[in-house]
């Protein structure tokens, strides 16, 4: 077979959730505003605007005293899930999902997904997604969430490949730079938060307007 992915020595393909496989629909601006609100009660918050909501849990977790970081982090995890779970019943796979992972499958090309979401989001808007996706990995399932490269280098253990032949997707600057600081081939989606000026701006190997587009331009759909 002389396929645009064989060619590439691409063998799995790992991608970001929401805004590359889902309709976006999450207020990250929100869900950090209703984090910060319930982990005052338990800390000073500093001034770090730039942090992520995990980012910013995990700083001022590392502060305080193990009991009392335990229940901060419980509680503000319990309040994000709770804004997830809000905007994934608002959300809906993209058109080209199930298709792209029969794909695969048909293909023998393995895939993957990491997102910082929760499992509970995640099976809301994709009910199968076990099923369909040789390895899915979720907030809950690792110590530490992209851009941290140990949340890629998991699902590569599971899936068995090595990072030279791996393509990480997602639609988020981010995405982009865990797949740089994993080694594996990198590509950006223009379906979510980040635009394709933005995205084209971190040096990803591929860039298309969707994963849909993508899959097509790799020879996979």
């Amino acid at each position: 077979m002389t396929a645009t992915y064989l060619r590439a020595g691409i063998t799995a393909l790992v991608f970001d959730f929401d805004g590359t496989l889902a309709v976006p629909t999450l207020d990250f601006k929100h869900m950090k505003s209703r984090a910060v609100e319930t982990l005052r009660r338990h800390a000073p918050i500093p001034a770090r605007p730039e942090l992520p909501t995990m980012e910013l849990l995990a700083l001022v977790c590392s502060e305080l005293p193990d009991e009392d970081a335990e229940r901060a982090r419980s509680d503000v995890l319990a309040t994000v899930r709770d804004v997830e779970v809000e905007a994934a019943a608002q959300s809906a796979l993209f058109p080209f999902v199930r298709p792209l992972f029969a794909a695969c499958a048909e293909r023998g090309v393995a895939t993957g997904i990491i997102t910082r979401n929760c499992p509970e989001a995640v099976r809301m808007v994709f009910p199968d997604v076990y099923e369909l996706c040789s390895c899915v990995l979720t907030r809950d399932d690792v110590p530490l969430v992209k851009p941290d490269p140990d949340h890629l280098v998991r699902a590569l253990v599971r899936l068995g490949k090595k990072p030279g032949e791996t393509l990480m997707i997602g639609d988020h600057p981010m995405d982009i730079e865990v797949g740089k600081r994993a080694g594996t081939l990198t590509a950006g989606v223009g379906s979510g938060e980040a635009d394709m000026e933005r995205l084209e701006s971190h040096g990803p190997d591929y860039l298309a307007e969707d994963a849909g587009r993508l899959m097509r331009l790799l020879g996979i759909l």
